[in-house]
């Protein structure tokens, strides 16, 4: 490609225009053979940074792209212009953007305000498959699981679920067709679907065949702000709902329970042992022997795990547990919404109405939020219409509390249902922990916000020893979704590896699958560092929430790309196996049996090791030493981190000042955020936010409401600001207030 453009020259907005040109199509030899066929071509802007390019074939009917329900909207309002007959080259202004369309072989060419070539587009008229400049900088996103970091040099058939690509190393597939060019540009191909092959200095996008070829419609984003890309993605498919506080705290998955006995006590020794959790997840029979319900998608509750499941319930609720149960969809289609009526006399599970209105009885009983699991066979429309009956269903009957679904399933757009996602049926391998590093980042780069894995892998086998377990529970403390699940479950328990029994063994029918050695069950050490980063994880809440906050408003992901603020640094944009949380604290777990060090690329700038406080020069790889209980976390200088008290569920009352830490060595701000968790409350102005600036020459930090917030509760918040072993005390009542040091 030509020379960069410089982004400042494409931040204006403006209003959408459209082009179009109708070519009668003379002709011309491709990829795919000679052939004659009318083409429609729609170019159209949809901001300053974003434009569609629209082709349809007059043998199908050209009009409008088929609606699979991951858009915002279905069209961006703007007139239309066409040209009959031969036409010679034409350059259309799209925004900030200008497309020279060259007709044979048909192409198209995309600048910046600048005039420099940002991306080239070749479309065989025949075939359908659209060529494109791979460039020399990664190509990331594509949704979750695939080949895996940067994926140039790779052939993605973009398969959707299970099967679709290495499960026990790189977990169930969710292929969005988002492709982030870490040199400036992005494009969503919304339709048809494809392969994406990068094996070639050009890469290509192949339909499924020549009948599917068209329309084809494809959003092209250009921005060297890799926020702007994100924003604008957002504009597309929407921005993330905010989901319910508890869904970030720890969730306690279960597999073959036992007695109803044994299944409060469970929940009650987290309660004892004062290990924070927020949520009891109960698998449904059939996947087991013994779970939830009588048999595989039935919403009837097992006797002899349920006897009263409404007392049961309240008896998780007395001792602050969500309830979360396991569901599964049996017909391979989806459509409708949940509040669509139900002809109960044509029952049919299909209708998202009628299959909603089979979890209403359970839901009144007091179950907080609900597993929906397989799905594979569900095409896009339905996943999403899935994802969304999961979020508005709950909703007809608790109008005004947050929703929540862990979903295995979905597409482009799901964050607009505040669906959390995990990566299936993975093996305990350590392989299987490093490929999931890469996965988060580019998961996060797809607009899933929401997501994490089966701590400790779902099929144990001969590695899956103390050490991976305690590894990959560091990893899942910063992860979105934090909750430990698998088979041999017992062991996915904080204290489980202390008491020499695994739980029901349950390996049968999966290949290389194993029990632990039994010389591996009475390790002390466990519970005590999964209670260091429960505890870290609680205390890390009101940063978290706020950074959910922001990923909702700005579709900025909590588990962030080093690419997306450090762009330039070529270094960072490559590295995989660390990300950021959030926008300032860098997180590099541990992956490696037997590590005694890690080596951590910290980017430009000072940093400060989270552990230690010492202050670290950037723009480097360093090695750090490790012990079992470290994972490495660096905060950037500059960073203002907010922890609150260590609490054994996220709603729990704890007496104690929010205590806010400054890491000097450069200006810096923060958006901090709370409301009350759980209902939609917010939306109505009942949420309080406080904008922190650090002013790092004079060692000033301000604080002032944020606007359309106000103070919640006394109205009077209690602050703890530290400043290396400094500290100063504020009442903060909701005037603007500095603090000196």
């Amino acid at each position: 490609m030509s020379k960069q453009y410089d982004r400042r020259q494409v931040l204006k907005v403006v209003s959408a225009t459209w082009a179009a040109f109708f070519l009668p199509g003379a002709a011309i030899a491709g990829e795919g053979g000679p052939a004659e066929q009318d083409l429609e071509i729609r170019v159209s802007s949809v901001s300053a940074h974003t434009l569609r390019l629209s082709i349809f074939s007059a043998k199908g009917g050209a009009g409008a792209v088929p609606d699979d329900g991951s858009l915002v909207r279905e069209a961006w309002d703007g007139p239309v212009t066409r040209f009959s007959g031969e036409f010679a080259q034409h350059a259309v202004k799209a925004g900030d953007l200008s497309v020279k369309i060259s007709p044979s072989p048909l192409a198209f060419t995309i600048s910046g305000a600048d005039g420099a070539v940002i991306q080239q587009l070749k479309v065989d008229r025949a075939s359908g498959v659209v060529s494109f400049t791979t460039g020399n900088s990664p190509l990331l996103g594509l949704g979750e699981g695939g080949p895996q970091f940067d994926r140039r040099g790779s052939v993605d058939t973009m398969k959707r679920g299970q099967g679709g690509y290495k499960l026990q190393t790189n977990g169930g597939r969710v292929p969005i067709p988002w492709l982030i060019g870490t040199a400036g540009w992005a494009m969503f191909f919304h339709a048809p679907f494809g392969t994406f092959d990068f094996s070639g200095a050009d890469s290509k996008f192949l339909p499924a065949g020549p009948e599917a070829a068209y329309p084809l419609d494809i959003f092209f984003v250009a921005s060297r702000e890799p926020a702007t890309i994100m924003s604008e993605y957002a504009l597309l498919t929407g921005k993330p709902e905010l989901p319910p506080r508890w869904s970030f705290g720890y969730m306690q998955s279960h597999r073959t329970l036992g007695s109803p006995e044994e299944i409060l006590a469970e929940a009650k020794t987290f309660r004892e042992k004062r290990l924070p959790c927020d949520a009891m997840i109960y698998l449904g029979t059939g996947f087991c022997p013994n779970g939830w319900n009588t048999e595989n998608g039935a919403f009837e509750w097992n006797a002899r795990a349920f006897p009263d499941p409404p007392k049961m319930l309240a008896e998780l609720h007395k001792d602050n547990f969500r309830a979360v149960v396991h569901a599964v969809i049996l017909a391979d289609r989806l459509t409708g919404r949940a509040q669509d009526p139900c002809d109960v006399a044509k029952y049919d599970e299909t209708e998202a109405g009628c299959y909603w209105d089979a979890h209403r009885k359970d839901f009144a009983m007091g179950v907080d939020g609900w597993w929906p699991d397989e799905g594979d066979p569900l095409n896009i429309a339905s996943s999403l219409v899935r994802n969304r009956m999961y979020w508005e269903g709950p909703q007809i009957d608790r109008p005004n509390e947050r929703p929540f679904a862990l979903h295995r399933n979905g597409y482009a757009g799901m964050q607009r249902y505040a669906s959390f996602l995990w990566s299936g049926d993975v093996y305990s391998t350590w392989e299987t922990l490093r490929t999931h590093l890469p996965i988060a980042v580019n998961t996060g780069l797809s607009g899933v916000p929401y997501w994490g894995t089966d701590i400790g892998g779902f099929v144990p086998t001969k590695e899956f020893t103390a050490e991976l377990f305690v590894r990959w529970f560091q990893f899942g403390a910063f992860c979105t979704l934090f909750r430990s699940h698998g088979r041999t479950w017992k062991l996915r328990l904080p204290w489980g590896w202390n008491t020499g029994d695994p739980g029901p063994v349950e390996i049968r029918n999966y290949g290389g699958a194993a029990v632990p050695d039994a010389s591996q069950l009475h390790n002390p050490q466990v519970e005590i560092i999964c209670r260091k980063y429960l505890e870290l994880r609680y205390r890390m809440l009101p940063y978290i929430y706020s950074a959910v906050r922001d990923c909702t408003l700005t579709g900025m992901p909590v588990m962030r790309s080093l690419w997306l603020h450090y762009p330039n640094d070529a270094a960072a944009v490559a590295r995989g196996d660390e990300y950021l949380w959030g926008r300032d604290i860098l997180v590099v777990p541990v992956v490696e049996q037997g590590a005694t060090s890690r080596a951590v690329y910290l980017p430009e700038g000072d940093w400060y090791d989270f552990w230690t406080g010492e202050r670290v020069k950037g723009g480097r790889e360093i090695t750090r030493a490790v012990d079992l209980e470290t994972t490495p976390l660096y905060v950037r200088a500059g960073a203002i981190v907010p922890l609150g008290p260590v609490k054994q569920f996220t709603d729990e009352k704890v007496e104690g000042p929010l205590t806010i830490t400054i890491y000097a060595g450069a200006d810096g701000a923060f958006s901090f955020y709370e409301d009350d968790g759980n209902s939609f409350n917010y939306r109505k102005g009942e949420w309080m936010g406080i904008e922190m600036r650090w002013n790092d020459a004079r060692r000033v930090l301000k604080m002032e409401l944020a606007g359309g917030s106000r103070m919640l509760g006394t109205g009077r918040r209690e602050i703890e600001v530290k400043l290396g072993d400094a500290v100063r005390k504020v009442m903060f009542e909701g005037k603007a207030v500095e603090v000196s040091f």
